[in-house]
C-alpha cells in the first residue's frame, strides 16, 4: 500500500490535543504521512468533543462538507474520533453517511488497525469499480456499556496505555514540531458525574497511570528537548497508584481503578511507601526529570486538593505557580444541582489555602488562579447569579472560561432537568459575568508592571505575525507549536515552523515576541532581529512595563 496522507483535525480540550498526537505518532510510525489540507488527503480524521455545542457543530459543518469532495474521491477514507464517536454510537453513521470508522476516546489504541483495514477495503473497491462511491466499509471501537469498568480494569488488562506507552519511547515526531512544550496524562475518565457533564459516559470511569510510566514518558521528553510539561487529567489532584494493588499483563504494570473520594481532606491519607499520591508523582518528576523546567497540572477539582499538594508546589521551583480551579457558579443551590460535592465556602477556603501557601510576589512568584462558570443552568435565579458574581469578585482569577449552559445530550440534565432559563436572559448574565472578569484581569494584569518575570518565549506575536502579512495557518506554524488543532502537517512544511517566516518579511530592527510567566500571564516584548531566531524555547528575564487586559507587556533584562 502506498503511503497516505492524513489530515487530522482536533476540537476541544488538551486532553484532545494529547490524543491526536499519541494518533499521529502511531499512525507515523506505520508510513502514514500528515497534510495540512483535507483536500489532499486520502485519510480525513476528526478528534471530536462533547463537552460544548459548538465545538460539536464544527464537526457536523466539516461532514457535511467533505460529501462531495468524498464523491469526487471515492479512496478517501472518512474517520470520528473521541466523545461524539463514543456518545453518539452508529447513530453518528447513520446520520452522516460518509463516515467509514469510528472510534471511541477510550478505544484509540485500536484506530491504527480500523484504519489499515478501511484503506485497504477502500483500495479494493475502488480498483474493482470506479463508481464504487456509495460502497463503503464500516469499522466502529466504541467502549459503550464497558465504560464504567471494573476493578480489574477488565481481565488486568488496559490497552489504551499502550498508547501513551508508544509515544513514550517513539523518536517520531510525526508533525515536525519544534515546541519546547508537551502534554503528558497521568489519569483517564473521571467519577464526577456532574448533571451538566458528558465526560464520565464518554470517557469512562477515572482510571490513574503507573507513576514509574508517567516520569519515564517525562524524562523521555526532556530527552528530546521538551522544557515544559503540562500534566493532564479531568480531575487531576485525583491521581493515586496503589503498588501493592498493581497488576501486570504482558509484563506491563497496569493503571488502576480511582478510589471514591469522601470529600474535605487536606492531606491525602492514603499517602505512604505503597502508595504513590498525586504530591508524590508532582515531586518525584521534579526530582528526576531536571530537564523540565516547568510543571504544570490541569485540571483540578477544589474540594480534594490537599495542603501536601500545595507544600510540593512551594518548595518545588520548577512547578508552576499556577491552578486551572473551576467553581462553576457561586451558588450552593446551584452547586448542589450541578452534582459539584462542595459548597462556595468550601471553594473560598480552597483559594485562601492556596494563595497562603504560594502567593509570593515579593520573590517574583505570584499565584495565578483560573477558573470556568457555567451561566443560565435550569432554574438559575437572578439571587443565584448575583452570588456567582460576588465569587467571582472573590476568586480574583487571572482569567476565566465564562459559558451559556447548553444541555448536552446523554447528561444527567439533558434527560431530568428542563433548560428553563431563556436565551436571551443566559446571555446578558453572560456578557454581564464577561465584563467583570475582564475588570479583574485588567486589575490583576496591572498590578504586575514593575515585576521581573522568568518567560518561556514561544515565538513571534500575533502582532508582528500579521505585520509580515502570513495567513492564519502559517502564523501558527511560525509561533512552533503542534497544529494538530487546525489540521495534520507533513514533512515538507516545517521550513514555517521557525521564525525565519516572520523574519524574512520584517524590514524593522526588532521583532515582538510572546511568551508566558509560570503564573501562565501573556508577556509580550520587543527582541533584537539579530537574536530572534534563537528565541523560541528560551527561558528568559522580563520587567513588566504595562499591563492591560490578559496581557503583559515588558522589556528583556
Amino acid at each position: 500500500m502506498a503511503s497516505k496522507r492524513v489530515y487530522l483535525e482536533t476540537f476541544g480540550c488538551q486532553m484532545n490535543e494529547l490524543d491526536s498526537e499519541l494518533v499521529a505518532g502511531r499512525l507515523a510510525s506505520l508510513g502514514y504521512a500528515f497534510t495540512s489540507k483535507a483536500s489532499e488527503a486520502d485519510v480525513v480524521l476528526y478528534n471530536t468533543c462533547s463537552v460544548r455545542e459548538q465545538a460539536e457543530q464544527k464537526v457536523w459543518s466539516r461532514l457535511g462538507e467533505l460529501r462531495e469532495q468524498k464523491a469526487d474521491k471515492p479512496g478517501m477514507v472518512v474517520g470520528v474520533l473521541g466523545c461524539m464517536a463514543e456518545r453518539d454510537g452508529k447513530g453518528l453513521m447513520d446520520r452522516m453517511p460518509v463516515v467509514d470508522v469510528m472510534c471511541g476516546p477510550g478505544e484509540l489504541d485500536k484506530l491504527p488497525a480500523l484504519l489499515d483495514n478501511a484503506v485497504r477495503t477502500r483500495e479494493s473497491l475502488v480498483a474493482d469499480d470506479p463508481n464504487a462511491a456509495v460502497k463503503s466499509v464500516k469499522a466502529v471501537a466504541l467502549q459503550g456499556s464497558t465504560s464504567r469498568r471494573s476493578a480489574t480494569l477488565a481481565a488486568a488488562e488496559d490497552s489504551l496505555e499502550y498508547l501513551d506507552l508508544s509515544r513514550s519511547v517513539s523518536p517520531i515526531d510525526p508533525v515536525g514540531s519544534l515546541r519546547k512544550s508537551a502534554y503528558v496524562r497521568i489519569t483517564r475518565g473521571c467519577n464526577k458525574f456532574c448533571t451538566y457533564c458528558v465526560v464520565p459516559f464518554t470517557r469512562g470511569a477515572e482510571i490513574h497511570r503507573p507513576p514509574a510510566h508517567i516520569v519515564d514518558e517525562c524524562q523521555r521528553l526532556a530527552d528530546q528537548g521538551v522544557i515544559e510539561i503540562t500534566l493532564l487529567g479531568q480531575t487531576v489532584n485525583h491521581y493515586r497508584f496503589e503498588h501493592e494493588a498493581a497488576t501486570i499483563a504482558g509484563g506491563v504494570t497496569q493503571p488502576q481503578k480511582g478510589r471514591a473520594f469522601k470529600g474535605g481532606h487536606k492531606r491525602d491519607p492514603l499517602t505512604g511507601e505503597r502508595v504513590t499520591t498525586f504530591a508524590d508523582l508532582l515531586y518525584e518528576i521534579h526530582e528526576k526529570a531536571p530537564g523540565i523546567q516547568r510543571l504544570r497540572f490541569v485540571t483540578s477539582y477544589p474540594r480534594d486538593f490537599g495542603d501536601d499538594v500545595l507544600e510540593v508546589i512551594r518548595d518545588c521551583p520548577r512547578i508552576c505557580r499556577y491552578l486551572h480551579v473551576p467553581a462553576q457558579t457561586g451558588s450552593d443551590r446551584m452547586l448542589k444541582m450541578m452534582n459539584r460535592g462542595y459548597t462556595a465556602q468550601e471553594y473560598d477556603e480552597f483559594v485562601a489555602r492556596a494563595r497562603e501557601h504560594l502567593h509570593q510576589p515579593e520573590i517574583g512568584r505570584p499565584l495565578m488562579i483560573s477558573g470556568d462558570i457555567i451561566v443560565g443552568f435550569p432554574t438559575e435565579t437572578d439571587e443565584d447569579f448575583a452570588q456567582t458574581v460576588s465569587l467571582l469578585e472573590r476568586s480574583r482569577y487571572k482569567s476565566c472560561f465564562i459559558f451559556k449552559y447548553s444541555p448536552r445530550p446523554g447528561t444527567v440534565a439533558y434527560d431530568k432537568i428542563p433548560d428553563d432559563v431563556p436565551e436571551a436572559v443566559k446571555r446578558v448574565r453572560n456578557n454581564e459575568l464577561l465584563a467583570v472578569q475582564n475588570r479583574i484581569s485588567d486589575e490583576v494584569s496591572r498590578e504586575q508592571v514593575g515585576c521581573v518575570y522568568d518567560i518561556l518565549i514561544e515565538g513571534p506575536s500575533q502582532k508582528a505575525i500579521k505585520a509580515a502579512g502570513l495567513s492564519g495557518k502559517q502564523a501558527k506554524k511560525a509561533s512552533g507549536g503542534v497544529q494538530l488543532t487546525i489540521g495534520g502537517r507533513s514533512a515538507d512544511e516545517t521550513d514555517d515552523l521557525s521564525v525565519t517566516a516572520v523574519l524574512e518579511r520584517t524590514d524593522s530592527e526588532t521583532v515582538q515576541f510572546s511568551g508566558r510567566t509560570d503564573g501562565d500571564q501573556i508577556v509580550m516584548f520587543d527582541a533584537d532581529v539579530a537574536e530572534a531566531k534563537a528565541l523560541p524555547g528560551q527561558i528568559r528575564r522580563v520587567r513588566i512595563t504595562e499591563g492591560s487586559g490578559l496581557t503583559l507587556f515588558g522589556e528583556l533584562v
